[in-house]
């Protein structure tokens, strides 16, 4: 009986070691990366929100001017083609991303209608808060862009 219980013993632990050896580290998946499409998709859109960008300074001006009915113009012109571009890019963005990107996207249209509601109303100090807003956005937004140069020498 003994005789038995030591060739147990072993036959368990030589199984046991088989199949620890057999078990091996887990293997280590790459991070996500933007693909050429995915970099061509966003590269595509880009230059619309970086031109509203360079430009949110003629808001502010417009806004100090109260020239109210060039304010909308601004809005419902280049600052909703930048809106619509971001809408375009954040599907193409990384998936951890995706979701700031779309919620970014919401709360500039948010600030866009602020500022329109306020241009309606004549307040500079809402416009002026909802404007400095909606830059902040754009700013966060570009900060989830993939550096394109870095991402094309991934690839």
């Amino acid at each position: 009986m003994a005789r038995q219980r030591s060739i147990f013993s072993l036959i368990l632990v030589l199984l046991t070691t088989f199949l620890i050896s057999c078990g091996g580290p887990s293997v280590a998946v790459a991070p996500p990366t933007y693909t050429a499409v995915q970099l061509e998709r966003i590269q595509e859109y880009v230059p619309a929100i970086q031109t509203v960008r360079d430009r949110a300074d003629e808001l502010k001006t417009l806004i100090y001017k109260k020239d109210w009915i060039d304010v909308s113009n601004f809005i419902h012109g280049p600052m909703a083609e930048a809106r619509l571009s971001m809408s375009y890019v954040a599907p193409n963005l990384l998936p951890k991303d995706q979701p700031t990107a779309r919620q970014i996207t919401r709360d500039l249209l948010d600030h866009l209608v602020k500022i329109d509601q306020a241009a309606g109303q004549g307040n500079t100090q809402l416009a002026l808060s909802n404007y400095q807003a909606a830059v902040t956005d754009i700013n966060k937004f570009f900060q989830l862009l993939p550096s394109i140069s870095t991402e094309a020498e991934a690839s």
